[in-house]
């Protein structure tokens, strides 16, 4: 099968004998694992491709400010020079809008429309890969960008209109984003808005249900009638929020730490199994960085025996392999997910 039937199969809770799987990894780690196959080209000989993003939707926009800072299209500046990158000024002081020029959907569209044609032409000469648009940031990360995260939090109790009517623009310019995208054969999209921390819903539960819900239902049903799955990206644990997502129409959580508070797979597998997929799974906190090779190869080979029955699962690491992994950790991975391609 191909790399595009594979997955296609996974997201549709069927099993394959092939695990699909998703692997990034940071700059200087990479370098490092160059150095340790003396091949540049390790990736292609080592590794299958199983997606490709050719239309990747900016939805913060920069534009230089100083030689350290970048002004996103809402207005907001961020420090640029440290790692992560973070926001120091929010465009807007107080809980209003009044004042305020809120961007309008040209701004995010007309970027979108300047690579489509590109995107498209893409997508249809790749038949062997799952196609994916990846939506970037999401609805709560643009409302805490334009008010500053603490600040965010509060609107939420103290000024719940303002925050719903903020959050409702921003969705409208998202809902014009993936309109733009409904000739651009793909097979989904992803879409990011980090809701959890470790211990859970960050805003909580009943809030995210109030402010957030009504939202992204609007966007996974516009996704729904272009034929494309909605795959979501969200840091943490949000278990207590699955059965809402499968609700309004959510086919895939991408990220799933499992060290987070109930995200443990077979947990999820159990519960939500049968409703959801699950892309992730690798713990990034927990045994990418303090496990063995063995005991790496171990998880990621019990991970392929959990799903490969029924699907509903594509395995990665919930972030990136990090610079700071030891090259024999790393290797691990590689060579064991080298291995589930030919079992």
């Amino acid at each position: 099968m191909t790399a595009r039937e594979i997955i296609t199969k996974r997201l549709n809770h069927e099993g394959t004998s092939v695990t699909p799987y998703n692997l990034f990894i940071e700059y200087e780690l990479e370098q490092k694992i160059a150095a340790y196959y003396k091949d540049e080209n390790w990736r292609t000989k080592k590794l299958r491709r199983f997606t490709t993003n050719s239309l990747w939707i900016d939805t913060q926009l920069f534009t230089p400010y100083d030689d350290i800072r970048q002004k996103d299209v809402y207005g907001a500046i961020w420090r640029m020079d440290k790692r992560p990158w973070h926001l120091e000024t929010p465009p807007l002081d107080e809980p209003t809008l009044d004042g305020y020029d809120f961007p309008g959907e040209a701004a995010f569209v007309t970027p979108i429309l300047e690579r489509k044609a590109a995107a498209i032409e893409a997508y249809n000469a790749d038949t062997e890969h799952y196609r994916i648009i990846d939506m970037g940031w999401g609805i709560f990360e643009h409302s805490w960008k334009l008010r500053g995260f603490e600040n965010v939090l509060m609107d939420m109790i103290t000024d719940e209109d303002f925050y719903a009517e903020m959050t409702t623009r921003i969705t409208d310019n998202y809902i014009a984003m993936i309109k733009t995208c409904a000739d651009v054969p793909a097979d989904a999209f992803m879409f990011g808005d980090d809701w959890g921390d470790q211990r859970g819903v960050i805003m909580g539960p009943d809030r995210w249900r109030k402010f957030l819900k009504p939202c992204w239902a609007r966007i996974y049903a516009e996704a729904k009638k272009q034929g494309k799955k909605t795959i979501q990206h969200s840091c943490g644990s949000i278990a207590e929020i699955y059965d809402d997502l499968i609700e309004i129409g959510l086919d895939c959580h991408e990220s799933v730490q499992p060290e987070a508070n109930g995200m443990a797979p077979e947990v999820l597998k159990e519960k939500w199994g049968k409703k959801m997929s699950f892309w992730g799974c690798l713990g990034s906190q927990g045994i990418l960085c303090h496990g063995t090779p063995k005991e790496i190869e171990t998880e990621i080979k019990r991970l392929h025996h959990l799903f490969k029955d029924d699907g509903g699962f594509v395995l990665s690491p919930a972030k990136p392999l990090m610079d700071e992994m030891h090259v024999d950790q790393a290797i691990a991975v590689i060579e064991t997910l080298g291995e589930l391609n030919e079992s």
